[in-house]
């Protein structure tokens, strides 16, 4: 893409605090975009080849969203951490295996995608996330549901098509989750917790494509108690 296309994107985002530059073959930040960093609100640079986020990234101090989707992302920088105001972050489609340890200071995020990384655990971090209403980290290479789940905040967590085949029963300890997806993992009924069913706040538990018929769900103690707070739930929506 040529200097003057880019010029004129800039000058659209002086005035609109919004810069998106899709599918153009980007193979890193534009470094032209710092000149923008204190009045950026929105970042949009999807299906891009940018490996690699520069230090100044901290720097956007009124950055709300950043969708960096179908790019070669392998790491997000520690200076990520910096960006207090950011609420929506899109990094679907990378191959990012791990999250900075700090990256729980992002204590404005409300939606975070992780969808198709390398990510083979959950990471503990989100649970420092106090805003968190959904979590999206399907299509990575997960294995278990750790015990620190019960401090994640999210009304929905996805995790369809990961490899778990472990869920601590502390995830019917998550004190605002609504929604947990499950679908082609790779779960026993038996190591399905019943207190999620029995005494959880979850409404909707999608387990399809596990290594279990549907239902035999049905068979479990606790069932009924799950019905009735799916039901209750599909009523407000009516």
């Amino acid at each position: 893409m040529g200097n003057s296309a880019l010029k004129a994107h800039l000058e659209t985002a002086q005035k609109t605090g919004v810069f998106q530059l899709t599918d153009k073959g980007l193979v890193e930040f534009p470094e032209d975009l710092q000149r923008l960093s204190a009045n950026l609100r929105t970042i949009d640079l999807s299906s891009n080849k940018i490996e690699a986020l520069p230090p100044s990234i901290g720097k956007f101090g009124v950055l709300k969203s950043l969708t960096l989707n179908h790019n070669r992302l392998s790491r997000i920088p520690e200076e990520f951490c910096k960006l207090k105001k950011l609420e929506t972050l899109h990094l679907s489609a990378n191959q990012i295996a791990r999250l900075p340890a700090d990256f729980g200071q992002l204590s404005a995020l409300k939606t975070l995608n992780l969808s198709g990384n390398q990510l083979r655990a959950m990471p503990t971090q989100l649970c420092s996330l106090r805003h968190l209403d959904v979590v999206d980290l399907s299509k990575n290479k997960i294995q278990a549901i750790p015990d620190e789940v019960s401090g994640v905040q999210a009304i929905e967590i996805n995790l369809n098509q990961n490899q778990i085949s472990q869920i601590s029963v502390q995830v019917s300890r998550c004190p605002r989750l609504k929604v947990l997806r499950l679908e082609e993992n790779c779960l026993e009924l038996s190591m399905l917790p019943q207190s999620i069913l029995s005494d959880s706040q979850i409404s909707l538990l999608a387990v399809e494509g596990n290594l279990f018929e549907i239902k035999k769900l049905r068979d479990l103690e606790g069932y009924d108690k799950y019905m009735e707070r799916f039901t209750a739930t599909r009523k407000k929506f009516v």
